[in-house]
């Protein structure tokens, strides 16, 4: 196996603070709620995270969407459009000072959201979609690109190579589980770790690996209670980059109220996995790639 290259490069633009993401940097934090609710709550919860997030000193983006284009059903909340949608993630980035991302599911939608977005999200479901890789890599944004629960970390290069014949070398590759039966999710950690060998930084996906797609009959179930256990085995594996959807009364929240993590549990999962990341670059550091083949 020959050395791998691996990239580093920064989130954000304008006068948000920066955050740098690559192998041996900080934690990045990914989170928020699932939709965009209401400007009010969008500020309040952005808030709140970045008030944790500076404590621990955890980088932080903000992630909430404008449209859910993958509900289950036509009565779920569908999001509030992309035009109120990416006002209102433009006065987060104004008003409390930290990047943004979004994700799109129209290939018109990619270059308006990334006039506003610092990261640009590719959903899962649509990670081999020619149309929307292309217009995500015509953009001058860096990108989370999402595994879908279909595919094969390795067969992720696929989508890789795509972004960058479009000219986008910023990726962030996530793993956010991969079916294992009707209605049920499982994690492969050893996807992290193939994953990194495309160089680009990896990210865990902890709230949407808990769920169970359309188990309740017309919206998805979850057991949010693995949450932690999660992310301790994805810190140990390796990751840049942690996901998690928070929301201050999950029961109440408009998207994933089954799976979306309660803010009063943020704190302790954060320490925890910043732990473990600090002392796995340690240990890389010291060692190196360790490939025992």
């Amino acid at each position: 196996m020959s050395k791998i290259n691996h990239k580093e490069f920064s989130v954000g633009y304008g006068k948000v603070k920066k955050v740098k993401v690559g192998k041996f940097n900080p934690l990045v934090f990914i989170g928020g709620p699932c939709a965009i609710e209401s400007r009010d709550h969008s500020l309040k919860m952005a808030s709140k995270i970045k008030k944790i997030c500076n404590k621990l000193k955890i980088q932080f983006v903000f992630k909430s969407c404008y449209n859910k284009d993958s509900r289950s059903s036509p009565e779920s909340f569908n999001g509030i459009g992309i035009d109120d949608g990416l006002k209102i993630l433009e006065d987060v980035r104004n008003n409390i000072g930290v990047p943004v991302v979004a994700d799109f599911s129209d290939p018109a939608w990619a270059q308006p959201t990334a006039e506003v977005v610092d990261l640009l999200q590719i959903p899962a479901y649509l990670c081999r979609q020619t149309s929307i890789l292309r217009a995500a890599g015509e953009t001058i944004r860096p990108l989370l690109l999402k595994k879908g629960q279909f595919m094969s970390p390795w067969n992720m290069k696929n989508s890789v190579r795509k972004l960058e014949y479009y000219g986008n070398d910023k990726i962030i590759l996530t793993d956010r589980g991969t079916f294992f039966g009707y209605n049920m999710l499982v994690n492969d950690m050893r996807c992290l770790p193939i994953m990194s060998e495309t160089g680009y930084p990896v990210c865990f996906d902890a709230t949407h690996s808990v769920q169970m797609p359309t188990s309740m009959g017309n919206i998805s179930g979850g057991q949010r209670e693995f949450i932690p256990s999660l992310v301790r085995s994805a810190s140990a594996s390796g990751i840049n980059a942690l996901f998690m959807e928070v929301h201050d009364n999950p029961r109440k929240a408009k998207s994933d109220p089954n799976t979306v993590l309660d803010i009063k549990f943020l704190e302790k999962i954060l320490i925890m996995s910043k732990k473990m990341h600090e002392e796995r670059i340690k240990i890389d550091k010291k060692f190196g790639d360790l490939n025992v083949y």
